[in-house]
């Protein structure tokens, strides 16, 4: 849990940098017109996206035990501790899955914890502390918990490191999916096609992504995610890439020399960029998720509310109800979900929920 509030409460600080426009009142930064960058995503963009996701089939291979250890969930409930090796598009990834006991096969929903920051993610740390807020979901769900790319899992004082390329948000979807295929495999007892999805921060990102791209999620919890690339939020950290002084975020090291920095450079092309950008920004796909919860507090300083106000639109403009849509913002909370009152208790409400779908 430790490592769990480090990255939630972390604070950064916003950094300027000077500007100039076009004759045309482009925005341009350091030689970079963020304005074309930046341009409203179009249809064609959206489309190439959706056809490069319904080309993915993200399926483990190779699996490998690497831990099956007996602990006790919810209210005493016995369950079992699986650590899994895998081969997914052709690197190793390791994950965790945490099985009730003595379930009839097929009889129990997913529910993928997916962890915020980019310094992996830890079972015995974060995982089973922060279910011991939730008994009832740990003893009725199937846990999935995947590490990402080019980042670690930590277990009982071990360590198994997934190798990478890391493609924060993008590629993280399809380790998820892949380490779902491993529990469909190992526990009987998952229905693969009952997935929910609890995400904070970069892993509420992943969350969303995952429902945009599978009829199989079927409710995404989301605490404080990044949900539009194309925002004031994002070209600020642009701006401040391009002038030498980025910030301490998750997923902008990779963002930066992957794609801001060779775009300056000439070594990648406008429309390169920009699908990433739109591949990693849920909220042009609001027309695809199924149910979708947001908790975000107004005074985050790490991913801003303005992000959660761009999902709300979008979810509202896609003809979203109260019966696949709430959304809650929390005054003066920040990036840690203990600073946003009473977000616990909604977040199992919604997931329990979950346990009627068929």
């Amino acid at each position: 849990m430790k490592r769990f509030l480090l990255f939630s409460l972390a604070v950064f600080l916003f950094t300027g940098c000077e500007v100039s426009s076009s004759e045309e009142g482009d925005k341009i930064v350091s030689g970079v017109n963020l304005s074309e960058v930046f341009a409203e995503p179009t249809q064609s963009e959206l489309n190439a996206v959706l056809a490069d996701w319904a080309t993915r089939d993200p399926r483990a291979e190779g699996v490998t035990l690497e831990v099956e250890q007996s602990l006790t969930v919810g209210a005493g409930v016995p369950a079992t501790l699986r650590i899994f090796g895998h081969e997914v598009d052709g690197v190793t990834h390791y994950g965790a899955v945490i099985a009730p006991d003595n379930l009839a096969p097929g009889s129990t929903p997913v529910l993928v914890y997916s962890h915020g920051g980019d310094s992996g993610v830890s079972v015995d740390g974060e995982v089973l502390l922060l279910l011991g807020l939730f008994p009832d979901l740990a003893s009725q769900f199937i846990i999935v918990v995947p590490s990402f790319r080019d980042e670690p899992l930590f277990y009982n004082g071990s360590q198994w490191r997934s190798e990478g390329p890391a493609s924060p948000w993008d590629r993280d979807v399809d380790d998820t999916f892949a380490l779902i295929d491993v529990a469909r495999e190992a526990v009987p007892a998952a229905d693969v096609n009952r997935i929910a999805v609890l995400g904070f921060s970069r892993g509420a990102g992943v969350g969303m992504l995952m429902d945009v791209r599978s009829n199989a999620v079927k409710g995404v919890v989301d605490f404080f995610g990044p949900t539009d690339f194309f925002g004031p939020f994002v070209q600020e950290v642009t701006s401040e890439i391009l002038e030498g002084s980025p910030r301490e975020l998750p997923g902008l090291d990779y963002l930066s020399s992957e794609w801001v920095l060779p775009y300056q450079a000439g070594e990648v092309s406008l429309e390169d960029i920009r699908v990433e950008l739109v591949r990693r920004s849920p909220a042009l796909f609001a027309d695809r998720i199924e149910r979708l919860q947001i908790h975000h507090g107004t005074a985050d300083v790490v991913v801003p509310v303005s992000q959660a106000e761009a999902m709300i639109e979008a979810m509202q403009n896609a003809g979203h109800t109260s019966a696949s849509f709430e959304s809650f913002l929390y005054a003066g909370g920040g990036h840690n979900p203990f600073t946003l009152e009473g977000s616990f208790t909604r977040a199992s409400a919604f997931l329990e929920s979950m346990l009627l779908v068929q």
